[in-house]
């Protein structure tokens, strides 16, 4: 296969050339882990690959107590910051359940959402912690919650030419991500939870991703109340609850009746974890 590379220097010239390119003929690279699988394998065949490894986007910043993401920080970065990990443990738990430690050098938080994999262990800890997203396109910047950011497997809101610039967490909060799979290092999760505790809003954020096309928050996460430390009786039933909810689908790493019967264990773990985390 053959194709060109172009490494733009700013924001404003990828989103020139990725706005002009007809469609299907460019792609993105951001990390690279899954774009050369698909180039290896046939499945993408472009005549042009869009670098973004010479933009502003590689480095992640606290602002106050948020956290700015740039699209193509690596993975390995945001591991190894102390702060991310004493405030966002739930994060944390989420970058390491990613591939193997050579992949996390490459993969990018903005690649992973862009890819939009029903199985990402990241997208439903984001979405837990209420993370949204700066894209920069071709009428100017536009900032979305993530839950408008996925709209399928490999779909997104991204008009043509956009690019996500960064994303942004509000604030640090006790959470957790679990998940279950084959194979710790490189299988795809089966099932992921990640829960989340808010102290400003005194409220619990409950996202599930295998399970179905599109990663999303259980409403059970409501029925854990308003306490930080729930009480086992009713966060049994939550769970119960969100087993019962949630959409579910059969393939070949897991069937419904087994992802249900996980789910509903992995939401008790969750939020037990979290209630648990010191940095409340």
């Amino acid at each position: 296969m053959s194709f060109t590379l172009v490494a733009p220097e700013t924001p404003e010239e990828a989103v020139g050339l990725l706005a002009a390119a007809r469609e299907g003929e460019t792609v993105v690279l951001a990390g690279g882990s899954d774009l050369l699988l698909d180039l290896g394998d046939g499945r993408s065949h472009p005549t042009t690959v869009l670098s973004l490894r010479r933009l502003p986007w590689n480095e992640a910043r606290w602002e106050g107590s948020s956290l700015v993401i740039g699209s193509t920080a690596p993975l390995s970065a945001l591991e190894a910051d102390p702060r991310l990990r004493h405030e966002l443990p739930g994060l944390w738990s989420g970058l390491r359940a990613v591939g193997s430690v050579a992949l996390r050098h490459r993969a990018t938080v903005g690649g992973n959402l862009g890819r939009a994999s029903p199985a990402s262990d990241l997208i439903p800890v984001l979405l837990a912690l209420d993370a949204t997203v700066e894209l920069i396109g071709p009428a100017g910047h536009r900032t979305l919650p993530l839950d408008a950011l996925i709209l399928g497997p490999r779909a997104t809101a991204l008009s043509p030419g956009e690019l996500i610039e960064s994303i942004t967490i509000p604030e640090g909060r006790p959470s957790s991500y679990v998940w279950q799979r084959v194979r710790p290092a490189h299988d795809i999760s089966q099932v992921g939870v990640a829960a989340a505790w808010s102290p400003s809003g005194r409220r619990w954020s409950i996202a599930v991703g295998g399970t179905a096309p599109v990663p999303g928050r259980s409403a059970a996460a409501s029925e854990l109340g308003s306490s930080r430390m729930p009480g086992e009786a009713l966060v049994a039933a939550a769970a119960q609850s969100a087993a019962a909810q949630a959409q579910f689908l059969t393939d070949k790493r897991a069937s419904e009746e087994y992802r249900r019967r996980v789910l509903a264990t992995l939401f008790r773990r969750a939020v037990d974890r979290a209630s648990r985390e010191e940095n409340a």
